[in-house]
């Protein structure tokens, strides 16, 4: 995959393998603006790539460096998220500036550069994540409008289950426990929960714990024949 080298000083050492790829919106209210930031040593932000809307793709901070996307997050355990991910900006004004649908273009190369990464450092289909999964209480991004079934049906991250959903049921207190098993931070329930449905059910991004939240998270944590990769 061609690039073009943009490189950030904002990155240091990693003190874990690359388990991980974190999606993020820019939430800028233009791209120029973003990859400025992103390279600027005061703002103390990077990522690896950044992906324009016309599809082209920037390098920033080299793959066995560890860029500063992620911030105070948490995610199946880990804390220190920044050191075991990639993390790619997609440029897009965001909730605050005017959130819009991402052009086909760029969810091309957003779909080839994931695929390289995924490959490249066998990362599995549950660690390719947006960046309000890992910190639900901070983040929107990619957000509602962000097409995950486009990396879903090539395997590129877990699909949204449609099929012989069962609800086991659960109190509110139980959703919360099988959410944190799936790899959320619960602390906080309601954003933990809305975080869960940007993801799988964002045509309804509520907080409230219903039957097909209840539905779509069992399916996910069954075993599956495939597994997870």
């Amino acid at each position: 995959m061609k690039f073009i080298e943009t490189p950030s000083p904002n990155f240091d050492d990693r003190s874990l393998p690359v388990t991980m790829v974190v999606l993020h919106y820019t939430g800028m209210q233009d791209g120029a603006s973003a990859i400025a930031r992103l390279r600027d040593p005061e703002a103390k932000v990077s990522s690896h790539y950044l992906v324009e809307e016309d599809g082209t793709v920037l390098r920033m901070v080299a793959e066995e460096k560890r860029a500063w996307h992620a911030g105070r997050s948490h995610w199946r355990g880990v804390e220190d998220v920044n050191s075991a991910s990639i993390g790619i900006e997609i440029v897009n004004p965001g909730h605050e500036f005017g959130y819009r649908p991402f052009p086909p273009e760029q969810i091309a190369s957003v779909v080839a550069l994931v695929a390289e990464i995924k490959d490249r450092h066998e990362i599995t289909r549950g660690n390719i994540v947006g960046h309000s999964d890992i910190a639900p209480t901070r983040k929107r991004d990619p957000g509602e409008l962000f097409p995950w079934h486009e990396l879903a049906r090539r395997r590129l991250a877990l699909p949204r289950p449609t099929k012989n959903l069962m609800d086991p049921g659960w109190t509110e207190g139980g959703f919360c426990l099988a959410l944190e098993r799936f790899g959320y931070d619960v602390e906080n329930r309601m954003a933990a929960t809305m975080a869960f449905q940007r993801r799988f059910r964002p045509e309804l991004v509520d907080g409230e714990v219903d039957a097909e939240c209840r539905c779509i998270l069992l399916a996910l944590l069954l075993p599956k024949p495939m597994g997870d990769d």
